[in-house]
């Protein structure tokens, strides 16, 4: 059984029944928060009932979370969850921090961070029967929702870009889903998708619209208290939590995640949130540089398309998840992103440039001393490189071509030598 109350508004503070089918407030239009009956879980767990569960996927989580188990065992949406931490002895001297890591979401199913609200808003699709899910996207989070609604053969209608990177679509196509793309950006799919939501009863997953989008997407803070954080738990220092962010989706489930922990009294000391956009989307940053809520649309233009956003949809929540965390909003440049994906690879991490960006906001914030060298920090690479091959060649050289003697291979080799230092 869920422990699923309902929902607040995070704007008027109204609230409404867990009976209602809803997606912004009704009220003020603003992002709902899903309210879990926490009284009933700490009476029914202990931290050592979710801990010691042998489920490595985010569904060890699952008293934690507003839907039911929506079965799928075998599929990649019971594998959606669990990423890797890496932790880089050369790389924390490099970038000369005492404990860095690196959480790779692009380990997930389809290769991205989008899986985990993905899979938990098709579990909801079929808790309410919905006959067909449909989300905007510029990649990521159509991917996810064609992946995980083909495991489970939950009809799918993704809305993207036509200027998508051809991955992305590939990926949507691949897994079955009715893939319609848009002459127009995000923004514009975004609001043809609740259109249609309205218009044909379909049931609508987009980021920053729908409340159960930030309860999958918190399932990562729950790895992160259980994978670092309970680790650490005598440093006097609380965790530095740097992510991209574009709708600011991702930055708030992370927020509501461990606003969670510290309600039920598992988790004493707040992370530190840091969000970091790209100079040329940056509606966010721009909010919180001028001290409000108020978030004002620009024109994106940044090539990191993940994070691509000219109107956040939850950017006022992703305020105060860097606000009321004692984190901060820092902003980089393209070329500081597609720098960070060359970085990242040389200690075997592929990142596409939305997961670039957190890394590149850590090494700006040590320079501008945000940071200390001896604050714990952790960065999270929203997705894989290879969904985006055209930025990742923009950070390298490209590979010499050479005659099939070894003489040219010797030259060759040491040319490289020359001119790198490893």
């Amino acid at each position: 059984m869920s422990n699923f109350l309902g929902f607040k508004c995070s704007i008027c503070g109204k609230e409404y029944s867990s009976t209602d089918h809803l997606y912004a407030c009704p009220n003020c239009g603003g992002n709902l928060d899903v309210v879990l009956d926490y009284s009933r879980i700490k009476s029914k767990y202990q931290v050592e009932d979710i801990t010691s569960r042998t489920d490595f996927s985010l569904w060890r989580y699952l008293p934690l979370l507003p839907v039911s188990d929506p079965g799928g065992e075998g599929t990649p949406l019971r594998y959606a969850g669990w990423t890797p931490l890496y932790q880089s002895r050369r790389l924390c001297d490099q970038i000369g921090l005492e404990n860095l890591w690196i959480k790779d979401e692009g380990r997930n199913p389809t290769a991205s961070f989008k899986d985990r609200a993905s899979a938990v808003v098709v579990a909801r699709a079929r808790e309410i029967k919905a006959e067909v899910v449909v989300t905007a996207s510029t990649g990521n989070a159509g991917a996810a929702l064609a992946g995980m609604a083909a495991a489970v053969g939950q009809p799918a209608v993704i809305l993207a870009p036509r200027t998508a990177p051809p991955a992305k679509i590939a990926q949507m196509l691949v897994y079955g889903a009715s893939v319609i793309l848009v002459d127009g950006n995000y923004d514009t799919a975004f609001d043809l998708t609740i259109e249609a939501s309205k218009t044909l009863g379909w049931y609508c997953r987009n980021t920053g619209y729908n409340p159960f989008t930030a309860e999958g997407k918190k399932t990562a803070a729950f790895e992160i208290w259980e994978s670092v954080i309970r680790e650490q738990a005598s440093a006097d220092r609380p965790l530095c939590v740097f992510v991209s962010v574009g709708d600011g989706n991702i930055i708030s489930g992370l927020h509501k995640g461990f606003k969670d922990l510290v309600e039920l009294g598992w988790m004493e000391q707040m992370p530190k949130l840091f969000g970091v956009q790209s100079e040329c989307s940056a509606a966010v940053a721009n909010a919180f540089f001028s001290g409000s809520e108020q978030i004002i649309p620009v024109n994106s233009t940044t090539i990191a398309d993940s994070i691509s956003v000219d109107l956040p949809r939850d950017g006022v929540r992703a305020v105060r998840a860097a606000v009321q965390t004692g984190g901060a909003y820092l902003t980089v440049k393209d070329s500081e992103i597609i720098e960070s994906i060359a970085d990242l690879g040389k200690y075997g991490i592929f990142a596409e440039p939305a997961g670039s960006t957190a890394f590149a906001g850590v090494k700006k914030a040590l320079h501008e001393g945000i940071i200390q060298h001896d604050d714990p920090v952790l960065a999270i690479n929203t997705g894989n490189g290879l969904k985006d091959i055209k930025t990742a060649m923009q950070s390298v050289k490209n590979a010499p071509v050479i005659e099939p003697e070894i003489k040219a291979l010797l030259d060759c080799y040491q040319s490289q030598l020359r001119g790198s230092i490893r």
